[in-house]
């Protein structure tokens, strides 16, 4: 079996694209025209579906992108963070960073279009072992109550961000940084 390498201008053109369609479904969801991502990301329309033929593959793969991203951080931050809880409350910030990336998500997680299927379950799959890791070291370093578990806390800081923007009373952060305080083992 041959593995076909994407050319460097075409995984540039990729990356630029998930970031761009990231960006503008944070900021007007996940219906914003393919045209805007296009010129966000400084390419062609035709280059969109070249490489994501259908929205929901696009959508697919925004979601995904930042899933592995945020994955990818844990060890990374549990290796250059002062201390575990430090790793820890960096993880969420992330975590609360790519809740923001989801914004009208959650409507086309409910449309039954079988692109998304399996998207929430990969996404619990992936990333409560990465908050359980954090959370354990964070325990069993003395910083954390040992008693709350990685999908309880992201269950919490989840709901936190719910409605996040749409009232400017209403500061998420601020909500998961005192949940995090609240984690604290006095």
């Amino acid at each position: 079996m041959t593995t076909v390498r994407k050319r460097a201008d075409a995984r540039r053109n990729e990356q630029a694209l998930l970031d761009a369609a990231a960006a503008a479904f944070v900021e007007t969801g996940v219906d914003v025209p393919v045209r805007a991502i296009a010129a966000r990301a400084g390419v062609g329309v035709a280059t969109i579906y070249r490489h994501f033929p259908t929205r929901a593959d696009l959508i697919v793969a925004v979601y995904r992108h930042q899933v592995e991203a945020c994955a990818e951080a844990g060890p990374e931050l549990r290796a250059s963070a002062p201390s575990p809880y430090d790793a820890l409350v960096r993880w969420i910030d992330l975590f609360v960073d790519f809740l923001g990336t989801k914004h009208g998500l959650a409507e086309v997680l409910q449309s039954g279009d079988p692109t998304y299927a399996t998207l929430h379950t990969w996404f619990v799959d992936r990333l409560v072992p990465v908050c359980a890791e954090l959370l354990a070291a964070a325990a069993d370093a003395g910083q954390v109550r040992g008693d709350v578990r990685a999908l309880e806390l992201m269950r919490g800081v989840g709901n936190l961000c719910i409605g996040a923007g749409t009232d400017e009373r209403y500061d998420a952060r601020r909500m998961v940084r005192i949940l995090m305080a609240g984690l604290r083992h006095d």
